[in-house]
């Protein structure tokens, strides 16, 4: 499966060049040679397992109904890194179940045209980065909270 999944990410780099943005992964989700289903992106954390950054969810029980990427709205202003967690679950939608990580890895690389461990290496920092941004988050929170419990007293 990985070496068909290579080959998937190579032929989108050699199509569309490195996915850097929001128009070139528009093209590509419209490409039914790259996209096997309809699958849009969707800024919407409600899906999302705690620490997850992305995850592609089924419309309906068929593939064929297609699929929304939900992306953690903390990169709605980065579109390159929208690009990177969008590639990584084209895997899910294209191969459905069956796909590993190492397969996302291997095929988000190709379509890139970067390496396994570069691509790895960056959605690992993306998980860091949201990880920051969440407890950096709870700390103003619980800042703010004791603030307002000062303020009552």
């Amino acid at each position: 499966m990985s070496a068909h999944a290579a080959a998937r990410g190579a032929e989108i780099f050699a199509k569309f060049g490195p996915c850097a943005g929001w128009n070139e992964l528009a093209r590509i989700l419209e490409d039914r040679a790259c996209v096997r289903y309809p699958c849009k992106v969707a800024f919407d954390p409600g899906p999302l397992q705690p620490g997850e950054c992305a995850y592609a969810r089924p419309n309906g029980a068929k593939p064929e109904e297609g699929f929304v990427i939900h992306i953690h709205p903390l990169f709605m202003t980065r579109p390159d890194r929208v690009a990177r967690l969008a590639l990584y679950q084209l895997v899910v939608v294209n191969y459905g179940n069956f796909a590993s990580p190492e397969d996302a890895e291997v095929f988000g690389a190709a379509a890139l045209g970067i390496s396994r461990e570069e691509y790895y290496q960056s959605l690992c920092a993306m998980a860091d980065w949201l990880e920051g941004e969440k407890a950096a988050g709870s700390q103003e929170g619980t800042e703010k909270s004791e603030k307002s419990e000062k303020s009552e007293v």
